[in-house]
């Protein structure tokens, strides 16, 4: 073992040079025929002395500094359970690439099957990690080494792609399964298919591999399909699969079965068939569960009928099901679908006095409720309500209680909420500014405050529209502004905007008035080179109505 030992001495002499020519060098000592020295195995192995060196990037470049494929086989194996290991050390996604794609180019087909052996899980693994493109080099591997007889591996990749809704991408390694004949899909690959399919609303589709199946379905795929048909809403072919269930006795319906039939009824508003279908549940002895009770609530409250919705809550407490967050705030949604806005009101308190952790879905009904009652006070602080809770608010709701604000006058507290949303978790986005600045502008003498919220609204990166720039320039206008009305309209001129018909009367109007013909007119000529007028007519007329108040015809146009 002189070799070895060199190399070791070498090593410990130059601690600061990189370790892998000297692995390298004791690996080189090994006979390819047996590659197994009892003296590189043991715990005194030389080999262990790099254990505490051990880490991807070092495996990495030992496996790629290999000419031998035994020799990176055998270090590849003393790495994968070093003795000792202080950093706990274990192979990277790149390290199996590695090593397999060295045995794969020198035919070593049997001992790469062996580290591919769980190809699946490490494609499952990397796929429910957002490596795709990982999953799928595991999976052509697998591939590859099992001369395309692999099963787990083909069902595992099209499990990935259709959590990733890569849809098109499953469907063309299914159909290569099907053309290429070398295994014989599976249940677990038609329900995998199928449920893809049904995720994408293709029904059809999921129909054409639930008929073309080679075994027979199992629960899962059953369910899968009755899913897929409630989701369309066809619920009556969904009915059809349950009686081609019963019809094979293979397999018997479930709660899931029933429960996904009870959603999809009651989504339709067939609530008396969503009844009869929780009598026969209950007959064929399965057990509703609090979906199941949920899903028939759900049902009465979207149709207005909080007395049987109630009923139903009751029913489900007396076989002993406990209600939920989401049975309340279904009650919650229909009392306010019945127009019964205090008793919500009531409800709401009542949730919170039962210690049920309110959600955005729960304070968002009652809060809809109010922005339509026109209620701001009330909106406003369910909005901090929630805050307070450790919620986050939507800028959709803080922009409905603005424009509720604004409809009915509140300017100034629409423009202090605009201001406070930073604080109360949520940036005013370009809506939120909009709303408020447009409103501004039709009330005169509110620049000042409307040039304060365009400052924030720039700032915070928010671009103005077309319809800002036209309520913009007719304030100005309305204010005799005319230099700032100006200035605004060459500005939406550089962004290609014509501002609305309306806001160019007032503009023209304001600039014959002061006496500004000639200027208007080279204006107007400017608007339509840069800008495409689709009703040029339109600007035209009201340009030379104006200009013939001011006595003035334009020339040339």
């Amino acid at each position: 073992m002189a070799a070895p030992a060199r190399a070791l001495h070498s090593f410990h002499s130059s601690t600061n040079h990189s370790p892998v020519p000297f692995i390298t060098s004791l690996l080189q000592t090994l006979n390819p025929q047996t590659p197994n020295p009892s003296n590189l195995i043991t715990s005194s192995s030389p080999l262990n002395q790099f254990s505490p060196h051990l880490n991807p990037s070092l495996v990495l470049q030992v496996l790629q500094n290999q000419t031998n494929p035994h020799h990176a086989l055998f270090f590849f194996k003393w790495a994968s359970n070093p003795n000792p290991n202080p950093n706990n050390y274990s192979h990277s996604f790149n390290c199996y690439c590695a090593i397999t794609d060295l045995l794969l180019r020198h035919s070593l087909f049997s001992s790469a099957a062996s580290l591919l052996q769980d190809s699946n899980k490490f494609i499952t693994a990397h796929g429910r990690r957002g490596g795709l493109r990982a999953a799928i080099d595991w999976f052509h591997k697998a591939k590859v080494v099992e001369n395309g007889r692999c099963l787990f591996s083909y069902n595992a990749i099209l499990g990935v792609l259709v959590r990733a809704n890569k849809i098109g991408l499953a469907e063309s390694i299914y159909d290569q399964i099907v053309k290429e004949g070398l295994v014989n899909p599976d249940a677990s690959t038609y329900t995998t298919m199928i449920r893809g399919f049904c995720k994408v609303g293709e029904i059809w589709n999921a129909q054409n591999v639930f008929d073309e199946m080679t075994c027979e379905p199992n629960l899962i795929t059953y369910n899968t399909m009755i899913y897929g048909y409630c989701k369309k809403g066809e619920v009556d072919s969904a009915r059809r699969i349950l009686s081609q269930m019963r019809e094979g006795k293979v397999c018997l319906p479930d709660t899931v079965t029933y429960t996904t039939l009870i959603d999809g009824y009651s989504k339709k508003g067939e609530l008396c068939e969503a009844m009869k279908c929780l009598d026969e549940m209950v007959r064929q002895g399965c057990e509703p569960n609090v979906l199941t009770y949920n899903a028939e609530i759900h049902g009465f409250c979207l149709s207005g009928d909080v007395n049987e919705a109630k009923g139903m809550m009751t029913r489900m407490r007396l076989n002993g099901v406990k209600d939920d967050i989401a049975t309340h705030t279904s009650i919650l949604k229909g009392l306010c679908i019945a127009g019964k806005g205090d008793e919500a009101d009531e409800h709401l308190k009542e949730m919170a006095r039962l210690g049920m952790k309110l959600d955005v879905k729960a304070y968002g009904i009652a809060f809809n409720e109010y922005c339509k009652r026109k209620e701001s006070d009330r909106a406003i602080s369910l909005l901090k309500e929630m805050r307070m809770r450790g919620l986050k608010p939507s800028v959709s709701s803080f922009n409905a209680v603005l424009s509720v604000l604004v409809e009915i006058g509140e300017l100034e507290r629409a423009i202090n909420l605009v201001k406070q949303m930073p604080q109360m978790g949520c940036s005013p986005n370009f809506f939120s500014y909009n709303s408020v600045i447009c409103s501004l502008c039709n009330v005169r003498g509110r620049l000042p405050e409307v040039e304060e919220l365009l400052h924030d609204m720039l700032i915070n990166g928010h671009a103005l529209d077309v319809t800002l720039y036209s309520c913009l320039i007719k304030a100005y206008c309305e204010d005799g502004d005319l230099r700032s009305a100006i200035q605004v309209f060459c500005d939406a001129l550089d962004q290609r905007y014509i501002i609305s018909l309306e806001s160019f009367s007032a503009f023209v109007k304001e600039l014959c008035a002061k006496g500004k013909a000639v200027e208007v007119e080279k204006m107007f000529k400017d608007m339509r080179k840069r800008c495409r007028i689709v009703h040029i007519d339109s600007y035209r007329r009201v340009l030379d109505d104006h200009l013939c108040l001011s006595g003035k015809r334009m020339e040339g146009t």
